[in-house]
């Protein structure tokens, strides 16, 4: 059989408009013991994958463990991307158990969720294992994720990839939300996010914008 190939996107990327977000206790007391990722490095792709969700006007759920009596506020980097946002805090450690949480994803009613924060191993593990039983595809943000060793966060990765969840990387999952550098009305955005928090990449946009005035949308 012959195939025939089509300008269109494969169903599995990422859109705008075809998941939810779930942000899970980025919080202090959670990030002390977390070793598998540097604290600033993953504060950064908090921020990137924050903004790149305000930005493409992804529904984004923002979620914290004991909040006021353990855990702490959550990262300014994730807040302030959505200002006046309500926390939902939980006393448990799987956010799928949570009444609120399950009562917003359901009213956001996309059957695709994205999951990031910490530890990996616990609070990413859970919401994950569960919305997949649930019907539910899942994708889960790998290095805006992290646990309290190198092992505990990759046994847990490996973990999800074997119940069928898919793995991103924050840089990937803004770069997948713009997808082509056409779309001017996000170009700006999509640019100035990842000049900020886009790591080496962000400098090399900043350096061929400055020096030679370059577009990738021509």
């Amino acid at each position: 059989m012959t195939l025939t190939a089509t300008a269109t996107p494969g169903t599995s990327l990422i859109s705008p408009t075809n998941h939810a977000l779930v942000l899970i206790d980025f919080q202090s007391q959670m990030a002390f013991a977390t070793k598998s990722i540097d604290a600033t490095l993953l504060r950064n792709n908090a921020a990137l994958i924050s903004r790149g969700a305000k930005s493409f006007g992804v529904p984004t759920i923002l979620t914290t463990v004991a909040e006021k009596s353990f855990s702490g506020p959550m990262f300014s980097e994730v807040t302030d991307a959505f200002p006046g946002q309500a926390l939902l805090d939980r006393t448990s450690m799987n956010t799928w158990e949570d009444a609120a949480v399950i009562q917003e994803v359901n009213r956001i009613a996309k059957p695709r969720i994205v999951f990031a924060g910490l530890w990996t191993s616990v609070c990413i593990v859970g919401p994950v294992a569960s919305a997949i039983d649930q019907g539910f595809e899942a994708y889960f943000i790998a290095d805006a994720c992290g646990d309290i060793s190198a092992e505990a966060h990759e046994r847990a990765v490996q973990r999800m990839i074997q119940l069928g969840a898919v793995p991103m990387t924050s840089l990937q999952y803004l770069l997948e939300l713009q997808r082509d550098w056409a779309r001017a009305e996000t170009y700006a955005s999509t640019t100035g996010i990842a000049k900020q928090w886009g790591g080496a990449y962000g400098l090399g946009v900043t350096y061929a914008k400055t020096m030679f005035g370059a577009s990738e949308g021509h």
